[in-house]
C-alpha cells in the first residue's frame, strides 16, 4: 500500500487524538488508551499511539472509527470536518 504525505504527517487525526486524550477528565494516558482498543477489539499499542499523535503513521479507516469510540468523540471531529 502507498503511503501518502499530508503536509508533512502521514495522518490527519494525531494532533486531535492527542488533544482528545489530555482533555478527558480525568486525562487517557496512551497505555490506557491502548486498553481501551483492545477492549473494542482493535490492537493498537502504545507505541503506535505516539507515532500517530506525532503524524508518523499511517491510521486505516477502521482504527479512525475505533480511536473516536475509545475516545468518546465524532470521527468527523478527529477527520477536522466541522460544520
Amino acid at each position: 500500500m502507498k503511503i501518502y504525505w499530508h503536509n508533512g504527517s502521514k495522518n490527519i487525526i494525531g494532533k486531535r487524538v492527542r488533544e482528545a486524550r489530555l482533555k478527558s477528565n480525568p486525562q487517557i494516558s496512551q497505555q490506557d488508551l491502548s486498553a481501551r482498543l483492545d477492549v473494542l477489539g482493535y490492537h493498537i499499542d502504545r507505541v503506535s499511539i505516539t507515532k500517530i499523535e506525532a503524524g508518523d503513521r499511517f491510521v486505516a479507516d477502521y482504527e479512525v472509527v475505533a480511536l473516536a469510540k475509545a475516545l468518546n468523540v465524532p470521527v468527523e471531529w478527529l477527520l477536522c470536518i466541522e460544520e
